[in-house]
């Protein structure tokens, strides 16, 4: 497992087809919006979170790719697991915290790839993550939908009279959605992550959906992943002039997209700076 010498750039294209991608609990779970624009959002942690699924189910019980953030984790037990740990326990004092952050790094992937907030009591700490997301946002306004959904069963004794029970599910007709990524290698060679972490992210991102299905999601599907590698550490163009070389754009006479067929995706590799490369993933 070799360290990362080359900055890269990414652009991750997925879209939604009659689901909610990303519910906002401030709005009765319906889908995200930019309230200004209508275009459709989808948060870096929800799919950081697909990441981590995805992850956890691949490498298993493998001690090295372990998940710090899932559900009902405490955090404090964790951390303090690792500060137990004979080489951390018996390390001179102003050593501690570097070896503990260490050790956190090594067991726990989505830290040395996202980084981590820790927050046990005395021993705060922040480590700063290889990778960084933007939001996802959908390349056209999206149409976001509220249905009316029955169920013939009911919740309690006192509810047998009544013929059904009324719910709600929200959903998208369609959208396709765009997000920006980062690895930094500076922050890379800091927490450990390397090119075999780097494999497992594109694996991830490019199989995710598929591992995490769900009724309310709809029909999730990773369309496209392009990477923009750098010659250097530090980066050979900024990721702005690299990002504005992919197009996203309905295809001529397509005013209300329901499938990725109605959009046409190019590469302006003619513009493409010294320097940098481009691997389409997908």
């Amino acid at each position: 497992m070799a360290e990362l010498e080359k900055r890269i750039d990414f652009i991750y294209i997925f879209d939604v087809q009659d689901g909610n991608p990303n519910g906002d609990p401030d709005a009765a779970n319906l889908p995200r919006v930019d309230a200004e624009t209508g275009h459709g959002l989808v948060t870096d942690v929800c799919l950081k979170r697909k990441i981590r699924n995805y992850v956890e189910v691949a490498k298993g019980a493998d001690p090295n790719y372990q998940i710090f953030i899932k559900e009902a984790a405490v955090l404090d037990n964790l951390v303090e697991a690792i500060y137990k740990k004979e080489e951390v326990k018996h390390a001179e004092k102003a050593e501690q915290k570097d070896k503990a952050k260490a050790a956190l790094c090594a067991k726990y992937y989505d830290i040395r790839t996202f980084g981590a907030v820790i927050a046990t009591t005395g021993k705060k700490d922040q480590v700063r993550g290889a990778v960084q997301f933007t939001f996802g946002r959908s390349a056209d306004p999206i149409v976001s939908l509220n249905h009316a959904i029955t169920r013939m069963a009911v919740t309690k004794e006192s509810e047998r009279k009544k013929e059904c029970a009324i719910g709600r599910k929200a959903t998208v007709p369609y959208g396709l959605y765009v997000c920006h990524g980062f690895v930094n290698v500076n922050l890379a060679n800091q927490t450990g992550f390397n090119d075999a972490d780097l494999k497992l992210l594109w694996d991830a991102l490019i199989n995710m959906f598929d591992n995490d299905r769900s009724a309310s999601r709809g029909l999730m599907s990773a369309r496209k992943l392009i990477a923009f590698e750098h010659e250097s550490k530090l980066g050979n163009a900024p990721a702005n002039i690299l990002f504005d070389l992919v197009d996203v754009k309905k295809k001529d006479g397509i005013v209300s997209p329901r499938s990725y067929s109605d959009y046409e995706i190019t590469i302006d590799r003619n513009h493409l700076p010294q320097g940098v490369k481009i691997n389409e993933l997908i």
